[in-house]
């Protein structure tokens, strides 16, 4: 991995990282991690550390090829702006990202290498519609009459997730320093949730919502704006305490700390107890659980997390920081 810092200024941010690469920043919170977030407050201008790159290919030779480009969205395909279309546009993008994700399952390898093209745009577009609908609550609530039930229920969980973690953040304007690296393949994540899941009795659905909000699936390596570090965000004193003696900026070790803390604290009897111990904050509690009770409904929706983007908050407003 490159450890020197490459200044990216905001035209530049999402034309020099890869889609893999996604970035995130400190919110603002207190507790086991100082939660780098969904959201976050970063300057108009960041130091980031792109990831290293070299991992395999996830479209290798012989197997199904992917869509042409025409028929994705474009990483800046406009959002409807009519509840009826945003809801039509909404229903044959998860349906689309479904069909994607299956087929990296079926005829890729998720535990290897990254996610192919037509999953990160796919799942950016719905990503962003989400956003679009966490920001604008009067569409939201016309939007989801117009969906499925099944749709509907989905798109309300996430929007209100994010719509949480937006109310945690906290924009700046000064400069600020962002090391990431590109995730651990998603099955290769999943094995460690699993595994986590099976020494303390978390289920491994909420420590991966955890690790979604905390660094976006451990690609933010830089400690928080309090001290916090690793890829589950960890206070030194804390790690003390549940790491266990092993390494905070380890995967696994960090996972099986996470789920170690956890189940102290309260889990799997009282989730809620024990990530308010996690994260002093409501809205956290429930976008992890919102999150959480998504991937329990269908699995697809971890790979799709697996693959959001970050978004970042300045003083002159939202923009996404990393991805095609």
């Amino acid at each position: 991995m490159n450890d020197q810092p490459a200044v990216i200024s905001p035209p530049m941010a999402r034309r020099t990282m890869l889609a893999a690469a996604l970035a995130a920043v400190v919110v603002p919170l207190s507790g086991c991690g100082g939660s780098a977030g969904e959201a976050a407050s970063v300057a108009p201008r960041e130091s980031v550390t792109p990831p290293a790159s070299g991992r395999p290919s996830a479209s290798p030779e012989g197997l199904t090829p992917e869509p042409p480009a025409q028929d994705l969205p474009a990483p800046d395909e406009a959002i409807p702006k009519d509840p009826k279309r945003l809801a039509d546009a909404l229903t044959r993008t998860a349906g689309r990202l479904r069909d994607a994700i299956d087929d990296w399952r079926r005829t890729g390898d998720p535990a290897k290498g990254e996610a192919p093209e037509p999953v990160v745009l796919l799942s950016l577009y719905e990503q962003r519609v989400y956003r679009h609908l966490a920001r604008n609550p009067t569409v939201a609530s016309r939007t989801y009459g117009k969906l499925p039930k099944d749709m509907a229920a989905r798109a309300r969980d996430n929007v209100t997730a994010i719509r949480d973690l937006l109310s945690l953040a906290h924009p700046v304007s000064g400069p600020i320093k962002i090391k990431v690296e590109s995730p651990e393949p998603a099955d290769a994540l999943l094995a460690d949730f699993r595994r986590a899941e099976r020494r303390f009795g978390v289920e491994w659905e909420v420590l991966a919502a955890v690790m979604l909000v905390e660094t976006k699936f451990g690609r933010v390596r830089s400690p928080s704006y309090v001290g916090a570090r690793g890829p589950m965000q960890f206070m030194p004193g804390t790690w003390k305490a549940y790491g266990m003696g092993g390494d905070i900026d380890d995967t696994g070790d960090a996972l099986l700390a996470a789920a170690n803390y956890l189940h102290a604290s309260g889990a799997p009897g009282d989730y809620r107890r024990a990530l308010y111990a996690y994260n002093h904050s409501q809205a956290y509690v429930d976008a992890v659980l919102l999150h959480a009770r998504q991937m329990k409904r269908d699995i697809r929706n971890y790979y799709a997390y697996y693959t959001w983007q970050v978004y970042v908050i300045t003083t002159k407003g939202e923009r996404r920081l990393t991805g095609p």
